[in-house]
């Protein structure tokens, strides 16, 4: 293990071990002074924040820009804080501290036995949300996670999520999709952070006006299985409360190819997400490059995938 990576490593550790036995004011102001000085500090993820937020609120002025990328690191680090914490935290705060709407939409698919995917962007705590699913529903449900270098941190991610009932799957492998299909015709829920995919596979999707592309996974899922998939946008109220909306389900074409379908029920998920994004950019955690048209170009002509910036386990992709 390299310098770095044992760096990376003990750092995470002393998250875990340290900030969930911090008070929870002082937790909290632990949060807000760390992204505070990340913001003011303007480095690659601050500053590609706002590139992407400008997308998200055209006609804002660089000062409403700035407000916003402070905001917004504001609450990305309350998600860090939120999880390092989460494993303390009683069924009873999260039934507190989590409001869902229309979660009817969520409890009716899981009981038709049909099998149900939740598929949802870097908004708010989607951990948090996750945890309000096994505690409050007392429902398990099947993840995936990108592994994450060193691999000792990969491992400490997979093991605080399935302290929290869920159950993760890597995503390098290639059997994770063979897996996830299987949960899902048992009439099981599948939950996947699915707004970013860089690589070949990726569907084209139109967000904000731009192109991007967005994991084919959730679709195909659906066309395989009969599964129930469900657009899911998070944001944070007032502390500790964070909010959910369980959107309509997408439903597959009736007709075209799978490739037609996969791409048409992609941007219905694009559009779903736009609309929670729009509606509380602040709560957008997307430090990272995402649209095609900010991807450096490779030597050999093709597209680079840029090197990411934040939580790579939180992108749960197939």
């Amino acid at each position: 293990m390299s310098p770095r990576d044992r760096l990376t490593d003990a750092l995470y550790g002393l998250g875990w071990a340290a900030v969930k036995k911090l008070p929870e004011p002082v937790a909290a102001r632990l949060g807000r002074t760390v992204a505070d000085i990340a913001w003011k500090r303007r480095g690659t993820g601050v500053l590609r924040l706002e590139s992407n937020l400008a997308r998200v609120v055209p006609d804002a002025s660089p000062e409403r820009l700035a407000e916003l990328s402070k905001a917004g690191m504001r609450s990305y680090m309350r998600y860090w804080m939120e999880s390092f914490r989460l494993p303390s935290w009683t069924a009873g705060r999260v039934r507190e501290n989590v409001v869902i709407h229309d979660i009817h939409r969520l409890t009716d698919g899981l009981a038709a036995g049909r099998g149900v995917i939740l598929a949802l962007p870097h908004l708010a705590n989607w951990d948090l949300a996750g945890v309000w699913v096994t505690r409050t529903l007392n429902t398990p449900f099947t993840t995936v996670a990108e592994r994450l270098r060193p691999e000792s941190l990969y491992d400490r991610f997979v093991a605080y999520r399935e302290s929290l009932g869920m159950e993760v799957l890597p995503h390098a492998g290639g059997s994770a999709f063979g897996t996830l299909a299987r949960r899902l015709r048992a009439g099981g829920l599948v939950c996947l952070v699915a707004d970013r995919d860089l690589s070949a596979s990726g569907v084209e999707v139109t967000y904000f006006g731009e192109t991007a592309r967005m994991p084919a996974g959730p679709a195909l899922l659906a066309q395989q299985t009969g599964a129930l998939l469900l657009p899911v946008t998070l944001w944070y109220g007032d502390a500790p409360v964070m909010h959910g909306r369980v959107h309509p389900p997408v439903e597959v074409p009736g007709t075209g190819t799978r490739a037609e379908k996969t791409s048409s029920m992609t941007q219905a998920l694009a559009d779903a997400y736009a609309t929670g994004i729009a509606e509380h950019p602040e709560d957008w955690h997307m430090l990272q490059r995402l649209w095609l048209a900010d991807l450096e170009p490779r030597t050999d002509g093709g597209e680079s995938r840029a090197p990411g910036v934040g939580p790579g386990a939180r992108e749960g992709r197939t």
